[in-house]
């Protein structure tokens, strides 16, 4: 479905600590900076990547806008989520849980990285 996701930063070093730390929260490995200093994040031929915005401007978020991770279990959901927010991260939205989305069950975990980005964890459980 997609090749690449990149969001913005405002700050390398405190990105690099909150993705790496759910990346490895379940079973992935850490960032590494390619030659023009993006913070790259590769799994199953897919990129994840962290820039300072091209334009030299500020980075924001998108309003309405949210980036869902696929993971295998609702631990892993559990743990995604936790290790975001240790590493700056604030949950939003309702707890973890069982949600009832376009007629499937879905584990869900919601973040903002430190950034603003809203992220979701999602595991599908039927």
């Amino acid at each position: 479905m997609f090749s690449h996701i990149t969001v913005g930063t405002n700050d390398m070093e405190i990105s690099r600590r909150f993705y790496d730390a759910l990346f490895t929260a379940v079973g992935g490995r850490t960032g590494v900076f390619d030659d023009e200093g993006k913070l790259v994040y590769i799994k199953d031929g897919r990129m994840f990547m962290v820039i300072p915005p091209i334009d030299g401007q500020a980075a924001c978020h998108a309003n309405g806008g949210t980036i869902g991770f696929a993971l295998a279990d609702p631990q892993a959901v559990h743990s995604w989520q936790e290790a975001g927010v240790a590493h700056g991260g604030t949950a939003v939205e309702d707890p973890a849980g069982v949600r009832q989305k376009a007629g499937r069950q879905l584990y869900l975990a919601y973040l903002r990285d430190p950034d603003g980005n809203k992220l979701c964890a999602v595991h599908v459980m039927q």
